[in-house]
């Protein structure tokens, strides 16, 4: 009895579950753009620009000892255009040049005194990021995917003369995730991307400054690596 109990509620199953799963699909909006080889888009959105930074502990001409912070984080805006190419149904390769106009602040305090300098450093990253994107299966007009890769970037809004200068060039690794939503007539895609520099891109050679005194800022440290975080709207 309880053998044909089991069958029976097996069966049952059987007959109702394609019902079942015909009731959650919903129609798809754009079925075929998946299929394409080559698309375009574009994205813009926010960031935060942060710096992992190392004290040289040395000290100055005048024998202070400072050390250095960034005590908060200013967004920024980012826009910049998507290349993509699909390899195949769930893998794409990304190419998505960006612009990110943002700032850091940094404030160094004496170590005897307790002294405080605050400063800022003007950070305008033309970025270049080639990444692997990976999808899962689609759901109705959903598809949440993740995505790792490299970049490299230029430091076009830097300042020479500023207490501490940024080297021009940056190279690391990125990734994030995201999802896809199929809308009527294009793809949105909210995503999040980490940006992790590997390269010290503290700069220095401070022979742009004219008074000795105004090294001592950049002799406080001695390596700077850069860190971001990127929250991009995606139109496709």
């Amino acid at each position: 009895m309880a053998l044909r109990r089991f069958i029976l509620i097996l069966c049952i199953c059987g007959i109702a579950a394609p019902s079942m799963l015909a009731q959650r699909q919903r129609p798809k909006n754009q079925p075929y753009a998946d299929m394409k080889r080559y698309h375009l888009g574009f994205h813009i959105g926010f960031h935060t620009q942060d710096l992992i930074l190392t004290h040289s502990g040395a000290a100055g001409p005048d024998g202070e000892v400072w050390f250095a912070e960034i005590p908060g984080y200013a967004p920024g805006f980012s826009v910049g255009v998507i290349g993509d190419m699909a390899v195949n149904s769930y893998i794409n390769l990304r190419l998505t040049p960006t612009v990110h106009f943002g700032n850091k602040d940094f404030t160094f305090v004496e170590q005897k005194t307790g002294e405080i300098f605050e400063t800022s450093a003007r950070s305008n990253y033309i970025m270049f990021p080639l990444d692997v994107k990976y999808a899962s299966l689609r759901l109705n007009n959903f598809r949440p995917y993740m995505l790792g890769g490299v970049f490299a970037s230029l430091d076009v809004g830097r300042k020479k003369g500023n207490p501490l200068l940024l080297k021009g060039l940056d190279y690391g690794l990125e990734f994030g995730f995201g999802c896809d939503m199929y809308l009527p007539y294009f793809k949105f895609c909210p995503e999040i991307k980490f940006c992790f520099g590997l390269a010290d891109v503290l700069e220095k050679d401070r022979s742009d400054l004219i008074q000795e005194v105004d090294r001592k800022y950049s002799q406080a440290l001695s390596r700077a690596t850069s860190r971001m975080i990127v929250l991009t709207f995606n139109f496709e």
